[in-house]
């Protein structure tokens, strides 16, 4: 017998929970509600693009109540998690508790540091629409510190940036910020002398893009070469105190910046048992992704691992199709369920993957053959804008990218601090004038 009025509480608003609760809230038998501590949707594969002022962060995100004002059965809740009362069927949340039938975790990941306090602490991340902006704001100030320097020391400190990590999001940053210099800082800041020549891509596997082609890997290396990004392989950070990135093979580079891309790690879930999860930390599920020994509780995106899958018996990539595949398949199946139905066991579609490497030059793996070049950068180009929520978002970074490309100058280097930054002259002077009614 179907049932009705089921309450769903999905906890992570990016692809793998965003793609559940816009085809489940077609089914009327469900009352859904996304938690998220963030009030819109964003788009993480383009967040180094943010990063390098290379378009805004209203291209990439969406608010969430928009998209929803339409569905009747479905709500957001902002909040973050605090912990799951298994037994109660409760999620608690940093602003109120919410009961649930189901509860489907789809939280994603933050950045792995390998335990270096260090780097934690002093490395910029990029996992977050604040992290791409914290992360523009410093590089513009450090080029603005660079012009000011009175030592040849002080200037390389500033210019420096060490990026840890070879994947898709190292490769792609080092790319665009040495296109920012290329382009950019050449005419804009006469006092600069190349800016690329700084940058510095740190990985500790013996080739860029391990988990692509041959072919993607050699251009990759040949264009960022090219654009004088400096590539050490078979190298780790191991420390980073002092201004100095501290590496593995002895070597120290002298920077106020190191941009971390290398590794991911699942986030916690308080009250869940601790010997539910797997490698990094993610949350072992069956072939339906329900929770191992928790009935109702499932996990979707890159928080899950699932060794089902014959074609991946090690877990699935964390890709955004991944997520996508299994949020969409989620919803399917909790419908199926509801009505006494046999649910469907998840297998991943592999499409394939892709980086963007510099202007008109991406590469893309897309099953039995590869692409590089100008015909990679425009499948890229297109293969980034559909997934984008509303179409106002899709044309306008389609205008931005336009125009950017065209111009080799975005426009978008504005250091914007958030929160009242007071002259030192005048804080001195409100102080004097507060003292005086002391």
């Amino acid at each position: 017998m179907k049932q009705n009025n089921i309450k769903v509480v999905v906890v992570g608003g990016g692809f793998a929970g965003l793609n559940l609760v816009k085809k489940l809230s077609k089914n009327k038998s469900f009352q859904i509600t996304l938690v998220d501590h963030n009030n819109y949707h964003y788009f993480p594969p383009l967040l180094y693009q943010v990063a390098s002022a290379f378009i805004e962060p209203s291209n990439i995100s969406y608010p969430f109540r928009r998209m929803f004002h339409t569905k009747k059965n479905l709500r957001f809740h902002m909040g973050s998690l605090v912990n799951v009362d298994l037994e109660n069927k409760i999620v608690e949340t940093s602003n109120d508790n919410l009961r649930y039938d189901y509860l489907v975790l789809a939280m994603g990941t933050r950045s792995n540091y390998f335990g270096m306090r260090n780097v934690q602490e002093h490395a910029w991340p990029m996992k977050t629409i604040n992290d791409a902006l914290n992360l523009r704001n410093h590089i513009l100030l450090s080029m603005e510190k660079a012009v000011r320097a009175t030592t040849k020391e002080e200037r390389k400190r500033a210019l420096n940036i060490v990026v840890a990590g070879g994947g898709p999001t190292g490769v792609e940053i080092s790319g665009m910020i040495a296109e920012l210099g290329h382009n950019v800082a050449r005419r804009e800041y006469p006092e600069i002398k190349n800016f690329q020549g700084h940058i510095h891509l740190v990985d500790m596997a013996p080739v860029l893009l391990g988990t692509m082609s041959k072919k993607a890997q050699k251009m990759a290396s040949s264009v960022l070469s090219k654009l004088g990004v400096k590539i050490m392989c078979n190298v780790a950070v191991k420390d980073y105190r002092d201004g100095i990135v501290y590496l593995s093979d002895g070597k120290e580079i002298t920077t106020d910046t190191l941009i971390w891309t290398s590794g991911v790690v699942a986030n916690d879930i308080p009250g869940l048992p601790d010997d539910i999860t797997g490698r990094g930390k993610r949350i072992q599920v069956n072939e339906f992704n329900e929770v191992k020994n928790i009935p109702g509780v499932f996990a979707i995106g890159d928080i899950s691992i699932q060794t089902t899958d014959g074609n991946f018996p090690k877990g699935h990539p964390q890709l955004a199709q991944v997520a996508i595949q299994q949020g969409k398949l989620l919803a399917k199946n909790l419908a199926r369920k509801s009505s006494g139905m046999e649910m469907i066991p998840f297998a991943y579609n592999d499409k394939g993957s892709m980086a963007i490497v510099s202007k008109y030059k991406a590469v893309a793996d897309l099953h039995r053959f590869s692409l590089t070049g100008y015909f990679a950068w425009v499948i890229w180009l297109f293969i980034h804008i559909i997934p984008l929520i509303g179409y106002r978002n899709k044309a306008k970074l389609a205008f931005n990218w336009f125009w950017s490309f065209i111009t080799n100058n975005p426009t978008l280097r504005l250091i914007i601090r958030p929160g009242k930054v007071v002259d030192e002259n005048d804080e001195k002077h409100t102080e004097e004038r507060l003292g005086s009614f002391a």
